[in-house]
Protein backbone atom coordinates (compact mmCIF):
# COMPACT_ATOMS: atom_id res chain seq x y z
CA UNK A 1 0.00 0.00 0.00
CA UNK A 2 1.06 3.70 -0.74
CA UNK A 3 0.56 7.17 0.94
CA UNK A 4 -0.57 9.99 -0.47
CA UNK A 5 -0.11 13.22 0.64
CA UNK A 6 -1.94 14.87 -2.35
CA UNK A 7 -4.80 16.20 0.02
CA UNK A 8 -1.62 18.02 1.81
CA UNK A 9 -0.80 20.15 -1.09
CA UNK A 10 -4.46 20.86 -1.83
CA UNK A 11 -4.91 22.14 1.68
CA UNK A 12 -1.74 24.42 1.38
CA UNK A 13 -3.27 25.72 -1.92
CA UNK A 14 -6.69 26.58 -0.20
CA UNK A 15 -4.64 27.97 2.34
CA UNK A 16 -2.68 29.93 0.63
CA UNK A 17 0.33 28.86 1.92
CA UNK A 18 3.61 27.37 0.55
CA UNK A 19 5.72 24.12 1.35
CA UNK A 20 8.03 26.56 3.39
CA UNK A 21 5.17 28.48 5.51
CA UNK A 22 4.22 25.17 6.69
CA UNK A 23 7.58 23.89 7.83
CA UNK A 24 7.72 26.99 10.16
CA UNK A 25 4.51 27.28 11.23
CA UNK A 26 4.88 23.34 12.26
CA UNK A 27 8.49 23.22 13.06
CA UNK A 28 9.27 20.50 10.95
CA UNK A 29 12.77 20.11 10.00
CA UNK A 30 13.66 20.32 6.15
CA UNK A 31 14.76 16.58 5.74
CA UNK A 32 10.89 15.66 6.47
CA UNK A 33 9.53 18.49 4.35
CA UNK A 34 11.73 16.84 1.93
CA UNK A 35 10.20 13.07 2.87
CA UNK A 36 6.65 14.52 2.14
CA UNK A 37 7.04 16.05 -0.73
CA UNK A 38 9.00 12.58 -2.63
CA UNK A 39 6.12 10.90 -0.63
CA UNK A 40 8.19 9.12 1.26
CA UNK A 41 7.56 7.51 5.22
CA UNK A 42 7.41 10.09 8.13
CA UNK A 43 6.83 9.86 11.52
CA UNK A 44 3.25 9.97 13.01
CA UNK A 45 4.84 12.32 15.23
CA UNK A 46 5.74 14.55 11.47
CA UNK A 47 1.56 13.99 10.85
CA UNK A 48 0.79 15.34 14.45
CA UNK A 49 2.66 18.39 14.13
CA UNK A 50 1.26 19.17 10.24
CA UNK A 51 -2.17 18.48 11.66
CA UNK A 52 -1.84 20.87 14.77
CA UNK A 53 -0.38 23.67 12.72
CA UNK A 54 -3.54 22.79 10.11
CA UNK A 55 -6.06 22.60 12.59
CA UNK A 56 -7.41 19.73 10.24
CA UNK A 57 -7.67 16.03 11.11
CA UNK A 58 -5.38 12.98 9.39
CA UNK A 59 -7.63 12.21 6.78
CA UNK A 60 -7.41 16.01 5.33
CA UNK A 61 -3.74 15.82 4.53
CA UNK A 62 -3.05 12.14 3.76
CA UNK A 63 -5.05 8.67 1.90
CA UNK A 64 -3.92 5.06 2.09
CA UNK A 65 -3.64 3.62 -1.58
CA UNK A 66 -4.53 0.30 -2.70
CA UNK A 67 -2.20 -1.98 -4.20
CA UNK A 68 -3.91 -1.72 -7.45
CA UNK A 69 -3.78 2.67 -7.30
CA UNK A 70 -0.32 4.09 -7.52
CA UNK A 71 0.76 7.36 -6.03
CA UNK A 72 1.53 8.47 -10.11
CA UNK A 73 -2.33 7.67 -10.82
CA UNK A 74 -3.51 10.47 -8.18
CA UNK A 75 -2.04 13.05 -10.29
CA UNK A 76 -4.84 13.39 -12.55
Amino acid sequence: MAVSYKKLWHLLIDKDMKKQDLQKLSGLAPASMAKLSKGGTVTTETLEKICRALECDISDIMEILSDDCSVDDTKQ
